[in-house]
């Protein structure tokens, strides 16, 4: 089977290190050192119960993941781990281990122990917790909420029986393959190779029991956040423990509604204002093709054993009379009847078969079609809707620009008015007399005017006056000196005269 062959492919042994689960005491916030497996560091609120213990399961002096485990149920809640890439799976047989400290509190082991080694040891072991005894069921395995093939190294821990819950083989393998499709092809990918990837998985118990002692769940269900920065988002994932269900995509609020006591399993929903559409999109386009995956492969496992159809198709038939009580007849109609009849029903088989595969086909290609016609009218209705969005924008802003303008002419007015009414108060402030001078200042001025040319007059006539005066008294004090230095001579000469007389 797929199942024990994966089983067989992912089991390791503890050869190396010890298993460290640390059972974090409820006077403790959070899972102590495990918080770093939960986004922002914040476990989910509305979980926790009286009967429920939290578990920090470690290896190797590291932490792996974290649990918070049922005591009640002998079943876990919840894992919490991270999600790298993932390596490939190694061969070797599983070990089951059991956490000493569930059913003794007082136990000097821990870590996590081989089920034989813990007996000797452990007062009371399996009044809490399961045990490998429990399993002992054809219809039922040990499944893990945190598979051995998603983890990145050590993977010792996730076989802890404090990570199992009944399964059936055939949903085992389903739940193992549909986690490993969605990493693989749409989470991981969509999320930095699942460096900033926070999962959650978990079990919801029913009303049933194994072996009277461990709760078979409902369904499981996977929560996945993405914290990277300008992308994140959040989805979650439910499947029923019902043949023919298949894995059904929810947002993260529809699944907390799906859960006992309506939990918050990411605080703020996973940064939900700032989540990527575009990605949850192409994860939910991956989710659709893992659906139809399942779907084809449930068709064909339902038309695969056409060699047994012969022997159950003869478990129809009535049966034989002893072979003394048939008539001769009665053996050649049998003779002649049965291959027609079992031709019949093979037939049929191969037609319902056939009429399956054309009708799950026929459904997936609506279904693809449907899926591209909703894409188109999506984003027909986004670009409709954003060109609206713009016009309206425009069309809002225009009264505000309508506004201002109003206001800017308002403040002009209000301050010519302001500019008039100072100018009115500086008048206003000016003496009276003042204003008298500056009004009788034109009746002085045309007054003034022939007293001015008056004045004008009798200044150029003294001054041609003066001009004249000036003239002659300097041609007559000329003359004077001419006529003083002629006598001089003239007295000269008739000295000289005289003398030589």
């Amino acid at each position: 089977m797929r199942a024990a062959r994966w089983l067989a492919l992912g089991g390791l042994l503890a050869l190396a290190g010890p298993l460290d689960g640390r059972l974090v005491g409820p006077e403790e916030a959070g899972f102590g050192e495990c918080d770093r497996f939960f986004y922002a560091g914040t476990p989910p609120a509305g979980l926790e119960a009286a009967a429920h213990l939290k578990v920090c399961q470690r290896f190797g002096g590291a932490e792996r993941f974290a649990t918070l485990y049922s005591g009640r149920a002998r079943a876990p809640v919840f894992s919490a781990f991270r999600a790298p890439a993932r390596p490939p799976a190694a061969r070797a047989e599983p070990r089951w281990l059991v956490e000493p400290q569930i059913d003794d509190p007082t136990s000097t082991l821990r870590e996590l122990t081989d089920e034989a080694d813990a007996i000797s040891s452990v007062n009371s072991l399996g009044s809490k917790q399961a045990l490998s005894t429990d399993y002992v069921d054809p219809d039922y395995q040990r499944g893990q909420l945190y598979p051995f093939s998603l983890s990145s190294d050590f993977r010792e821990a996730t076989f802890a029986l404090t990570n199992a819950v009944p399964m059936s083989p055939s949903f085992q393998e389903r739940w193992y393959t549909n986690l490993r499709s969605l990493m693989e092809r749409a989470l991981t990918p969509q999320c930095g190779n699942g460096e900033d990837l926070y999962l959650i998985a978990g079990a919801v118990p029913s009303d049933r029991r194994l072996q009277d002692r461990v709760t078979i769940p409902a369904f499981v269900w996977l929560a996945a956040c993405c914290a990277m920065p300008g992308g994140g988002w959040a989805m979650g994932f439910v499947q029923h423990t019902r043949d023919g269900d298949i894995i059904e995509d929810v947002m993260v609020k529809e699944l907390e509604k799906l859960l006992p006591s309506n939990p918050q399993l990411f605080q703020d929903n996973c940064g939900e204002t700032e989540q990527d559409t575009e990605r949850m999109k192409k994860i939910l386009e991956v989710v659709n093709q893992v659906q139809d995956e399942e779907r084809m492969v449930q068709s064909k496992e339902d038309t695969r054993p056409l060699s047994s159809m012969t022997s159950e198709g003869s478990a129809l038939l009535p049966l034989e009379a002893p072979e003394e009580r048939r008539s001769f007849l009665g053996r050649l109609m049998g003779f002649i009847t049965t291959p027609v009849i079992r031709l019949f029903q093979l037939l049929y088989y191969v037609a319902v078969g056939i009429l399956k595969n054309i009708i799950y086909f026929l459904w997936f290609v609506t279904k693809q079609v449907i899926n591209g016609i909703e894409s188109c009218l999506y984003r027909l209705g986004s670009a409709t809707i954003s060109y609206f969005l713009a016009i309206g924008e425009e069309l809002a802003s225009i009264p505000w620009k309508v506004l201002k303008v109003m206001v800017k002419i308002i403040r002009a007015v209000l301050r010519i008015l302001c500019c008039l009414l100072k100018a009115i108060c500086r008048i206003l402030g000016i003496p009276v007399r003042v204003l008298v001078d500056v009004a009788t200042f034109p009746m002085h001025t045309l007054g003034a005017v022939p007293i001015v040319c008056k004045d004008i007059a009798v200044g150029l006539g003294g001054t041609i006056s003066l001009l004249f005066d000036t003239a002659f008294g300097t041609m007559g004090g000329v003359f004077q000196v001419i006529f003083s230095i002629c006598k001089k001579i003239g007295y000269r000469v008739t000295f000289d005269n005289s003398g030589e007389l």
